[in-house]
């Protein structure tokens, strides 16, 4: 239950990102800067936090083990998530692309068979490969529909090219995202904690966020002052406490895709806190009745998901005969 409440503060905070982002592009900063001045102010607050706590040297350690691992994957996680959702805030209202966003939870579950689950046999722990939670899949397909039913609206309103602008990027980052996150956590075998595993996959991800800051300044010129102090509340906000607290909450969970699902789940709040924010300081119009039924199927998506997920009763006898290690 712990690791729960962990994600629905985390995305409290993550919240922050689709408004502030939202925010940005709205005064006529460019999405480059948004993206990448996150990262690079995470870089200072993370290593303080770390070199406190003197746990520096052993991420190095692990780091070193497997550096092109760690780029790749962080690029994945980091890159491929965040870019594209800041590239989609040009196109889309902050509350809208959180909605989106929730398609994670699927992209997720359909990412289970790339893994595997260590289970303890009369011959000791074998791998076995994860399969896809059908029926928290079935759940998940609630939300998808609620994400529809919130889109119906917006695909009316704007060109074609501008919808899938402001959503095939997002579809993109729910599948990093996940991604990037659960094959660190493999490469981290629980030897570093959140702080460390996030201030690592940040550093390696730094290449990749210079390219893009090198790109802007040619195409964009260089960022304002206000667009400087929002990605650095984003960066504190989003980058490092909510980033923390959800990577504890899956850390909590390691190793039980079922309960790892749950935890993502809780993500699906996300489009309340970013409605809420951008009524208030943005002063958005109201969304219109169908939006907010979009967003009540979202969130009851999320409760039956998480309801299949911790009722489901495991009846599962393993027979260390019939297991194959991989």
């Amino acid at each position: 239950m712990r690791s729960i409440w962990l994600g629905v503060l985390a995305a409290f905070f993550f919240a922050f990102t689709f408004v502030l982002n939202r925010s940005m592009e709205l005064s006529g900063g460019s999405w480059i800067w948004s993206a990448s001045l996150r990262y690079l102010f995470m870089v200072p607050i993370l290593v303080v936090i770390v070199m406190t706590q003197q746990k520096l040297k052993p991420l190095w350690k692990v780091m070193k083990e497997q550096p092109g691992t760690w780029l790749w994957w962080s690029f994945i996680g980091f890159g491929l998530f965040y870019a594209p959702l800041c590239f989609a805030s040009a196109y889309s209202p902050g509350w809208l692309i959180a909605g989106t966003w929730q398609i994670t939870i699927i992209s997720g579950s359909l990412l289970v068979p790339l893994f595997a689950e260590v289970v303890q046999t009369e011959n000791g722990p074998v791998k076995i490969r994860g399969k896809i939670p059908l029926q928290g899949l079935l759940m998940s397909l609630v939300i998808l529909i609620g994400i529809i039913v919130m889109q119906v609206e917006q695909s009316q309103s704007i060109s074609t090219q501008d919808f899938l602008f402001g959503i095939l990027p997002v579809i993109l980052a729910s599948f990093a995202y996940p991604l990037g996150n659960r094959k660190m956590m493999e490469v981290c075998a629980g030897r570093l904690d959140a702080y460390q595993r996030v201030l690592g996959m940040t550093l390696a991800s730094l290449p990749f966020w210079l390219l893009l800051s090198l790109y802007g300044v040619f195409s964009a010129g260089m960022p304002s002052k206000d667009q400087t102090i929002q990605s650095a509340l984003v960066a504190v906000f989003s980058g490092v406490i909510a980033t923390v607290l959800f990577f504890k909450a899956t850390d909590q969970v390691r190793g039980n895709m079922q309960k790892l699902a749950t935890v993502e789940a809780t993500q699906s709040l996300e489009v309340l806190f970013a409605l809420m924010g951008e009524l208030i300081f943005l002063s958005i119009p109201m969304p219109s009745p169908l939006s907010w039924m979009g967003m009540f199927i979202v969130i009851l998506g999320m409760i039956l998901h998480s309801y299949v997920t911790h009722h489901k009763k495991t009846t599962q006898k393993i027979i260390s005969k019939k297991i194959d290690p991989i």
